[in-house]
C-alpha cells in the first residue's frame, strides 16, 4: 500500500519507521522486499533489559539504518548509561542514524483511542544531547520536528555539534508556542543559518491510511522555501540528497 501510495505522490523513497517497540522486524521485512522504497528505522527503549540485543540483531540484518529514542515517551535521559549501550552499537555501524525526539510528544493515534500518554517532558530538552553528540562525534543525530518546541536549543545544538540534523517533519504547529512571531518562511531561514541547507531533513511525519503520504505537508514545505529564495540544488538537499548521503546510498 505504501508503495503504490509513493508512486502516487512522485515519492521515489520513504523512511519507514516501526514505531513501536520490538515491531523492527515488521520494517525490516518490507525493506528486504522493497530495498530501493525504503529506508528502515525502528523504535528502541533503551531502559528495556533487552535493547542492546535487540539493536545489535536489527542492524546485523543489513536492512534497519535508523535507531528511533523518544526519551519522553520511556521516561530515560539520553545521556543514561543505558542509552549509551545502544549509541555504541550504532557507532560501530557506519551508515546508521539516531532519530531522538526531542520537545512536545503527542501520538494521535493514542488520543483517538482514549489512550492516556503520560509522557515526561523533564526529557525533552535536545541540550541533553550536547554532552552525547560530542562523545560520539561520528554517530549522526536527526532531531525532528526543529525541536518541537525548543526551536532555540535544536539550533545551539546544531551551531555546537556539526553532526546534529534536523527533521523538518509535521504540521509543525509548536509554532504557536514561540514567544516571537514566527512562521514556517522565517523556521527555515533560522535554520538554515545555523544548520546550513546540508543538514536539514524534510519529512511529512504521514503515519496512518486512508490520509496516506501528507502532501499537504509537502506543499507548505516547499512555498515556505520557495518564499525565501532557496536555490535548486539546497533544495535538492533538502528533499532528499541529505538523507541518501548521511545513509551511504
Amino acid at each position: 500500500m505504501w508503495v503504490k501510495e509513493l508512486d502516487r505522490h512522485g515519492v521515489r523513497r520513504a523512511a519507514m519507521i516501526a514505531s513501536i517497540p520490538g515491531d523492527e522486524q515488521s520494517v525490516a521485512a518490507a525493506a528486504r522486499v522493497y530495498p530501493d522504497r525504503f529506508y528502515g528505522y525502528f523504535m528502541v527503549n533503551p531502559v528495556a533489559p533487552d535493547a542492546v540485543e535487540r539493536v545489535r540483531a536489527a542492524l546485523a540484518g543489513g536492512y534497519l539504518h535508523g535507531i528511533c529514542l523518544f526519551p519522553a515517551m520511556h521516561r530515560f535521559s539520553i545521556q543514561d548509561e543505558r542509552a549509551r549501550g545502544v549509541l555504541e552499537i550504532a557507532a560501530s555501524h557506519p551508515g546508521t542514524l539516531v532519530f531522538v525526539h526531542c520537545g512536545v510528544l503527542t501520538v494521535g493515534m493514542r488520543a483517538k483511542l482514549g489512550l492516556p500518554s503520560l509522557f515526561d517532558m523533564r526529557f525533552s530538552n535536545p541540550i541533553d544531547l550536547h554532552a552525547v553528540a560530542l562523545a560520539f562525534p561520528r554517530l549522526r543525530f536527526v532531531v525532528p520536528h526543529f525541536g518541537a518546541g525548543y526551536f532555540r536549543e535544536a539550533l545551539m545544538i546544531c551551531d555546537l555539534c556539526p553532526n546534529v540534523y534536523l527533521d523538518t517533519s509535521s504540521s509543525n504547529s509548536w509554532i504557536r508556542y514561540q514567544p516571537e512571531m514566527l512562521d514556517l518562511s522565517r523556521v527555515f531561514r533560522r535554520a538554515l543559518d545555523v544548520a546550513g541547507p546540508e543538514r536539514l531533513l524534510f519529512g511529512t511525519d504521514s503515519s496512518i491510511f486512508p490520509r496516506g503520504w501528507h502532501s499537504a505537508i509537502f506543499e507548505a514545505q516547499a512555498q515556505a522555501l520557495y518564499q525565501i529564495g532557496i536555490s535548486n540544488a539546497d533544495a535538492s538537499c533538502i528533499f532528499g540528497r541529505n538523507l541518501q548521503a548521511l545513509l551511504g546510498i
